[in-house]
Parts: C-alpha cells; sequence; structure tokens
C-alpha cells in the first residue's frame, strides 16, 4: 500500500537511528533509548493530522521532544529504597556494571528477535502472534515504489497480519536472522538482492516495535553476490 503520507512515514522511519544516538549518548542503555524513541513516537503518532501537518521539520520536533524525555526521566527522583547513605561506588564499577547490564540486555534482544525471525522463517503466524506485544507497533517504508502500509499498525493482530503480508510466503526468498544497527534483526533476499530489512524493539520477552525497510533505493547496501 503506497500514497498520501508514505514519505512523511519514510522520514519518521528514518530519524529512528539519531533519536536511538541522542538517547544512548544520554544514558549509554539500549534498554533506556528504546524507551525513549517509542515514547517520542508514540507522542508523533498521538498528534492529530493537522497538528502534524503544521510541523515544519519533523526532525526539529522529534528531536526536541526526544530531548524533553530524557530530561525527564534524568530528574525523575531516584527510586532506590531508602537506607543508610552509601558512597558512590568506583567509576570502574560503575562501567563494569554497565558493560555486563548491556551485554544482558544484548543477549535477551538477541533471543527474542531470533524467536521473531523464525517465526518469519517457517510462516508460523502463531509463533509471530506470540512474540508480540498487545501494543506492538510496526512501521514500514517502501519510498513510495513497493508496497508498505501508509500509516503505522498497531496491536499484536494487527501488526501478525502486516509482517505476514510483507515478509511471509515470498517465492524465492531467503529470511536470514543477522544483525542489524549492531543487533540482531532480519535481511530478506531474493536471488543476492536485499527486499527488506527488519530492526525490532524489544521489552522483557516481546517484540514492541517492528521496523521494515522495503524501499530499493536504501537497500542496495544489503545486497549480496
Amino acid at each position: 500500500m503506497t500514497g498520501a503520507g508514505a514519505e512523511s512515514l519514510a522520514e519518521m522511519l528514518d530519524e529512528r537511528q539519531h533519536l536511538l544516538e541522542i538517547a544512548l549518548w544520554m544514558f549509554g542503555s539500549e534498554v533506556t533509548a528504546d524507551h525513549v524513541v517509542q515514547e517520542t513516537y508514540r507522542r508523533w503518532y498521538a498528534l492529530d493530522d493537522e497538528d502534524r501537518a503544521g510541523i515544519a521539520v519533523p526532525r526539529a520536533w522529534l528531536t526536541r521532544t526526544a530531548g524533553s524525555i530524557c530530561l525527564h526521566l534524568l530528574a525523575a527522583p531516584s527510586r532506590t529504597p531508602a537506607g543508610p547513605t552509601r558512597l558512590p561506588e568506583p567509576v570502574v564499577d560503575l562501567a563494569q556494571h554497565h558493560v555486563r547490564f548491556s551485554q544482558a540486555m544484548l543477549a535477551r534482544h538477541d533471543r527474542v528477535a531470533r524467536r521473531f525471525a523464525v517465526a518469519c522463517q517457517t510462516g508460523d503466524t502463531s509463533a509471530l502472534r506470540t512474540v508480540l506485544a498487545a501494543d506492538a507497533i510496526v512501521v514500514s517504508d517502501g519510498g513510495g515504489k513497493v508496497r508498505a502500509a501508509v500509516h503505522p499498525t498497531y496491536g499484536a493482530d494487527a501488526v501478525a497480519r502486516l509482517v505476514e503480508a510483507l515478509l511471509i510466503g515470498q517465492p524465492g526468498t531467503e529470511v536470514v536472522a543477522g544483525s542489524v544497527n549492531g543487533r540482531t534483526g532480519l535481511v530478506l533476499r531474493r536471488e543476492g538482492q536485499a527486499v527488506a530489512v527488519v530492526s525490532v524493539s524489544v521489552a522483557g520477552a516481546e517484540v514492541t516495535a517492528v521496523w521494515i525497510v522495503l524501499n530499493p533505493d536504501k537497500l542496495q547496501g544489503w545486497h549480496r553476490p
């Protein structure tokens, strides 16, 4: 599905990496960064069409909103239970803790993303529905050249149907789990030519957001001989 609004949707998907970098710089945590980005997009799509149309530079609006969310999180009072005052841990210990935490989060993301990948590889729509969070969202970018959704799709059932329509059961298509933007995602290829690149956001044991790039102009770097 293509048409009016497709270009704006593609722009929103393109800005995701920019927003992730902002949040990662602020917090150093991919989990928190994902939360910031998803909340930023939730606020964008909560606007009515007239309000969105009145935003001349969506990138600036998204950046300001993501920054505001980051500042709110930073200013939130600590939820550490009351108790004896503790001296700050040595910086080295904090750095080591952050590394271990990041590794654990990446491992969890990998496990969930691979469940999603297997469901797509095997065409198991029941398994696909199971791995999706109830409030999951999917955003796709066809660049006006291939079929994609004009607007974001919400809800596990609707997301599963769209993922099935766009990614599952395509004749002669190889579905491979691999690194996408530094984390496990999917690459779909047909005769060595990439036809889709998919990244996912994860919370707990579920996929909360699916980001699908179908625009041929953005897939050239993913082709294989």
